[in-house]
């Protein structure tokens, strides 16, 4: 079993940036793909961007340019620093781990709330 806790969201104003963190209990955390999803009201949750254990990385075309996912393996932790937020932004965001060996599993975090807004 993986926990992940998500921390950083609140509110912020269009053009400006918000950083999230993930930190995960995995023991062995460099297997794991972590990825960043949100999920607005009425909406499905959507990928973000994710990043593989040696770094190659893969954002939604919606966030290219403006979102950077990373990850420190020694500290178990993965981070999501938004740039240039605009009101679409707005969601509740989850950090994933993804364990794409057998048997493979999917774990998410509780959630945390960013909201673009003047």
């Amino acid at each position: 079993q993986v926990q992940l806790v998500e921390s950083g969201g609140g509110l912020v104003q269009p053009g400006g940036s918000l950083s999230l963190s993930c930190a995960a209990s995995a023991s062995i955390f460099s297997i794991y793909v972590m990825g960043w999803y949100r999920q607005a009201p009425g909406k499905q949750r959507e990928l973000v961007a994710a990043i593989a254990s040696a770094g190659s990385t893969n954002y939604a075309d919606s966030v290219k340019g403006r979102f950077t996912i990373s990850r420190d393996n020694a500290k178990k932790m993965v981070y999501l620093q938004m740039n240039s937020l605009k009101p679409e932004d707005t969601a509740v965001y989850y950090c994933n781990a993804h364990k794409p060996v057998v048997p493979i599993r999917d774990y998410w975090g509780q959630g945390t709330q960013v909201t673009v807004s003047s």
